[in-house]
């Protein structure tokens, strides 16, 4: 899986950083704004009203030709073959072993197909798919230099964003009720301010973070490791076809569908309240004094308070008190022990839309 701490292609600081108030965030978001000065007020406001988050560090990548569609389709995990102009999917390249390696955003707009992805892994996607070009009429190009992703949600987000000019692709809806606008670098700042007239709050990736983790959405990198496989994660049934033809390591994602169990589970932490820090990224998870698993990412919710995911043995009980990072925490199940063998993960997930 590439290492989303690599330097990133679109590296240079986003215009946004020099709105009033920006506080840069770090790993593995540098380059845009952890918050513009009050991340609680900007979760609240996204949740009652809408707001707008520069993810303008991500990757992105376009891809043009009469075979985009089937040539994906081929080799993600997801039913690609069809896609109408417009529809948006999600989609994930494995390994051969069935790990997860790269985690797909994507719509095609009749035209290409335009995909979003974690800072500082296009370049290895692009030659990923460069080498699985073989003679098909596919053009694949990093545009992550050239092109930026600013994110709006909450429940007046579809009516913010209609008619807005200058957006060269919108994924709608993306993981979790967002939608996920493609927009020419030079231009970000400027549909940014729009979108801001508009009535949408300015809201950083702290913000953006604890409203992901509260839907139980993972973030490849962070919340899985180079062992990870989609049942683990809970992306069997939002970035995987379960009877769609082959691609690389689909014996594996059959094989625990149809027969067994992963053999870890993603997990929802409830972090004691009482504690001044929150665990960090790749802090062991314990119980009693045995590591079973260890914490993915970690945010502070308006309502919520301290949250978190982590990833842990399937065999922990679900009512185990855990530690993170030596934080006291509490489960709440995202994907359930029995997970595979043909029983359906089951999600709850808070809708932002």
């Amino acid at each position: 899986m590439p290492d989303i701490s690599e330097p990133q292609a679109s590296s240079r600081p986003s215009p946004l950083l020099a709105w009033p108030g920006a506080v840069e965030a770090g790993w593995p978001d540098e380059g845009v704004a952890a918050h513009y000065g009050d991340p609680m007020r900007e979760q609240r406001t996204i949740e009652e009203s809408a707001g707008v988050v520069d993810r303008s560090n991500r990757g992105v990548v376009r891809i043009t030709g009469p075979d985009r569609l089937s040539w994906l389709h081929s080799l993600t995990t997801q039913q690609l073959e069809g896609l109408a102009a417009g529809a948006a999917a999600q989609a994930l390249i494995l390994s051969p072993n069935g790990h997860i390696e790269h985690h797909l955003t994507l719509t095609d707009d009749g035209t290409a197909v335009w995909a979003h992805v974690e800072p500082g892994t296009a370049a290895a996607l692009v030659e990923f798919l460069e080498s699985m070009r073989f003679m098909l009429r596919v053009e694949v190009a990093d545009v992550s230099p050239d092109y930026a992703v600013l994110t709006v949600l909450g429940p007046a987000a579809g009516d913010l964003v209609a008619g807005l000019d200058g957006v060269q692709a919108s994924v709608n809806p993306g993981p979790f009720g967002t939608i996920d606008l493609i927009v020419a670098r030079d231009r970000l700042a400027g549909l940014a301010g729009d979108l801001v007239r508009r009535g949408a709050a300015a809201a950083g990736m702290w913000a953006f973070e604890a409203l992901r983790i509260a839907a139980h959405v993972p973030r490849l990198g962070l919340d899985t490791d180079h062992r990870t496989i989609p049942h683990e994660v809970s992306w069997i049934d939002s970035a995987v076809h379960l009877t769609k033809g082959c691609y690389r390591g689909q014996e594996t994602v059959a094989r625990v569908h149809n027969l067994g169990h992963p053999p870890r589970r993603l997990v929802f932490l409830h972090l004691d309240g009482s504690a001044e820090r929150l665990p960090g990224h790749g802090d062991p998870v314990e119980l009693d004094g045995t590591t079973v698993g260890f914490t993915g990412s970690a945010a502070r919710h308006y309502e919520l308070g301290p949250i978190g995911l982590a990833l842990v043995k399937r065999t922990v009980p679900v009512d185990a008190t855990l530690l993170a990072g030596g934080v006291p925490a509490a489960q709440e199940v995202i994907v359930p022990p029995d997970a595979g063998a043909n029983v359906k993960v089951t999600l709850r997930r808070r809708q932002l839309l």
